[in-house]
C-alpha cells in the first residue's frame, strides 16, 4: 500500500475504530495478493553495464550517464514491434558513486554520483528515459567496505567519539590470516584495522547499530529521493565476521534479510541481489532466509561455460536440476561471466558458433538471466581486471570503436576493428542477432517460466527440453538443441511428458521440413527425430498451442 493512500486512509478515518480495523484487514488482504503475483524482476533480462566503458558523450574518453541515455535504444526501445534493439528491459550498474579507483568499489559517498560520469541530474534523467522504455534500473552498492579516504573512515581512524567503532578496529595484530594467507589486518596510527579485500578497502562494523542505520538510510536515499529500482548488493558473504570466520557467518543473513526488509517496506517492488560467490549450497540459505530476492548461481554458469565449449550436454541438465531444486521458486540468477571473470568468448576460445550456443543455454534457462555489457557481440577480454571492462566497440575503428570521439580511457581490444556492433547489427547470422532472437523468444514462449521436462536423446550433444510456461495443460514448447560442429544422425528423442494430446504444433525455429512429434495416448513420445538430420549447431523449436 503506498503512503498516500495510508495517509488518506488514516484522515479520512482517524475517529472511526471500526473503519480503521476494517482498512487494515485490507491492508492485509492487498499485501497477500502482492505476495502472490509474480515480481517484476521474474521475468526480467537484465543487462550489466560499466557506465566507464559503455559510450562516452562529451569526447573525454570515460563513458558517462548522458551516453548511456544515448544509447538506451540500442538495449530497448519501448516499442515492442521492432526488432532492431536488444530487448532488455533491466539494467545492473556497476559502481556510479565517487571513488578514487577507476571501478568504484571503494565508495567515497554514498549520496552522490561519480563526476566522471555526470551529476545526479543526468542520472535522473538516464532513469527517466530508461523507465520510459519499461527498463528497471538497478545500482551496484557496495555495503561490506568504503574507501580508506571515506570520510566516515577518517573520523573514525582519528578516534572521533561519534565514529570510532564505524569499523573493525584492535589495539594489537591479532595475527590470524584469512583464506590461508591473505592479510586482512592492517595498520593505521599505531591500531589496526579489518579489511578483507585490501588496506585501501575497510570493512564497516555492523555489529555496530549506527552503522546500520546509516546504511538504511543509503537504501532509502537512492530509492525514494533518486528513484531506483533496486540494488546488486557486493560481497555480502563477507558482510559480519565471527572471530576468524569471515565468510557465511549467521550474523550476515540476519543482517541482510532485516536489510531486504528494510528496502521492500521503501518500495516493495525493489530488488535485492546478492553477490555470494560461492557453491550453491553455500549460496541457498541467503535466498531461504530472504536475504536476498535472489542470488548469483556460479556453479550452474561455470557448468553452461563448458557445455557450450566442448559441445556435450554432460553435466548440464543435473546442474540445472539442482539449481531449480535448491532455490525456492527458482530464485537465482544466471549468467555466463560478469565483470570479475575472463569474458565468455575468450573462455569459449574466440569461437562464435560456441558463443550462440552459450546465449542459447542461458536465455533458455531457469532464473533470472544477466549479460555482461559486450557479450552479446562477443567481446573479448581476459585478467587483469581492466582488460575484462574494456570500452563497447560500437563500430569498426580499432582505435576507438565509436566509444569515444577521444582517446578512451582503456585502449580496445584488438579485434575492435572485426567485433563490433556495426559489423553485427544487420546479419542475421551474427551472434549480436542470436541474442535480440533470443530474449524475444524467452518472453513470447516463456521459456525457463513455469514447468520443465527434460528429453532424453540418444546422442550426447543433443540438448532438450519441454517447457510448460502456464503448468501442465497449457502451451507447450520443445526445444532441440545440436551442441556441437557436426551434423549429427541417430539421435532420437524420448520424452514421457504429459503433453496435450490435442492441439496444433507450429514451428517457431528451424529449417523447411521439421516434422512434429506424434503425441502417445498419455501425451509422451519415443523415437522421435524432428529432421533425418540436425545440422552443426542447430537449434529447433516446436510449439503446441490448444
Amino acid at each position: 500500500m503506498s503512503s498516500l493512500y495510508r495517509n488518506r486512509l488514516v484522515r479520512l478515518f482517524a475517529a472511526l475504530a471500526l473503519v480503521c480495523l476494517f482498512s487494515g484487514l485490507q491492508s492485509i488482504q492487498r499485501a497477500q495478493a502482492q505476495e502472490d503475483s509474480s515480481p517484476w524482476w521474474k521475468t526480467a533480462v537484465f543487462y550489466e553495464v560499466f557506465v566507464r566503458s559503455f559510450y562516452d558523450s562529451d569526447g573525454d574518453g570515460v563513458g558517462d550517464f548522458d551516453g548511456l541515455t544515448q544509447r538506451l535504444d540500442y538495449l530497448n526501445d519501448g516499442d515492442p514491434t521492432t526488432a532492431t534493439d536488444l530487448g532488455v528491459n533491466a539494467l545492473w550498474l556497476m559502481p556510479i558513486m565517487p571513488s578514487f579507483s577507476y571501478h568504484g568499489y571503494d565508495v567515497l559517498d554514498y549520496y552522490s554520483v561519480d563526476p566522471e560520469y555526470g551529476t545526479m541530474e543526468d542520472f535522473r534523467e538516464l532513469l527517466t528515459e530508461a523507465h520510459a522504455r519499461g527498463i528497471r534500473v538497478i545500482i551496484d552498492l557496495v555495503i561490506n567496505h568504503t574507501a580508506d579516504d571515506n570520510p566516515w573512515f577518517r573520523a573514525s581512524a582519528e578516534g572521533a567519539a561519534s565514529f570510532g567503532d564505524w569499523y573493525v578496529w584492535e589495539d594489537q595484530d591479532p595475527g590470524w590470516r584469512a583464506s590461508g594467507d591473505k592479510v586482512v589486518w592492517h595498520p593505521r596510527g599505531g591500531r589496526f584495522y579489518y579489511g578483507y579485500f585490501e588496506d585501501g578497502m575497510p570493512d564497516l562494523n555492523y555489529n555496530n547499530p549506527a552503522v546500520t542505520a546509516q546504511m538504511y538510510d543509503v537504501a532509502r536515499f537512492w530509492l525514494e529521493e533518486v528513484g531506483v529500482d533496486g540494488f546488486r548488493l557486493d560481497a555480502v558473504k563477507f558482510l559480519i565476521e565471527e572471530g576468524s570466520t569471515v565468510e557465511h557467518a549467521r550474523p550476515s543473513r540476519e543482517w541482510l534479510t532485516a536489510f531486504n526488509a528494510h528496502v521492500k517496506s521503501i518500495n516493495p517492488d525493489a530488488f535485492v541481489v546478492g553477490e555470494i560467490w560461492s557453491n550453491t549450497n553455500l549460496v541457498v540459505p541467503y535466498v531461504e532466509d530472504n536475504a536476498v530476492d535472489i542470488a548469483f548461481e556460479f556453479d550452474l554458469a561455470r557448468t553452461m561455460l563448458q557445455s557450450a565449449s566442448i559441445g556435450r550436454v554432460n553435466n548440464l541438465v543435473p546442474a540445472i536440476q539442482n539449481a531449480v531444486r535448491s532455490y525456492p521458486d527458482s530464485r537465482f540468477g544466471a549468467f555466463l561471466t560478469n565483470h570479475d571473470q575472463n569474458r565468455a568468448i575468450f573462455e569459449l576460445r574466440n569461437h562464435m558458433e560456441r558463443a550462440i550456443a552459450a546465449a542459447r543455454l542461458l536465455l533458455t534457462s531457469p532464473g533470472v538471466p544477466f549479460m555482461y555489457y559486450g557479450e552479446e557481440i562477443g567481446m573479448n577480454g581476459r585478467k587483469p581486471d581492466e582488460r575484462i571492462r574494456t570500452p563497447m566497440q560500437w563500430e569498426a575503428d580499432a582505435a576507438t570503436g565509436g566509444f569515444t570521439t577521444g582517446t578512451p580511457w582503456q585502449p580496445l581490444q584488438e579485434d575492435a576493428d572485426e567485433v563490433n556492433v556495426a559489423t553485427q547489427a544487420d546479419d542475421p547470422a551474427s551472434l549480436l542477432s542470436a541474442y535480440r532472437d533470443l530474449i524475444r523468444l524467452r518472453a513470447e514462449l516463456g521459456l525457463g517460466q513455469g514447468l520443465r521436462d527434460y528429453v532424453e536423446s540418444a546422442h550426447r550433444d543433443v540438448y532438450s527440453f519441454i517447457d510448460m510456461p502456464e503448468g501442465a495443460g497449457g502451451p507447450a514448447v520443445l526445444v532441440i538443441m545440436n551442441m556441437y560442429d557436426d551434423v549429427l544422425e541417430d539421435y532420437a528423442l524420448s520424452a514421457d511428458a504429459a503433453l496435450p494430446v490435442s492441439g496444433s504444433w507450429e514451428v517457431v525455429v528451424g529449417p523447411e521440413g521439421v516434422v512434429p512429434p506424434t503425441l502417445s495416448a498419455d501425451g509422451a513420445f519415443v523415437d522421435y527425430e524432428p529432421l533425418p538430420e540436425l545440422e552443426p549447431y542447430e537449434m529447433i523449436i516446436l510449439e503446441l498451442s490448444q
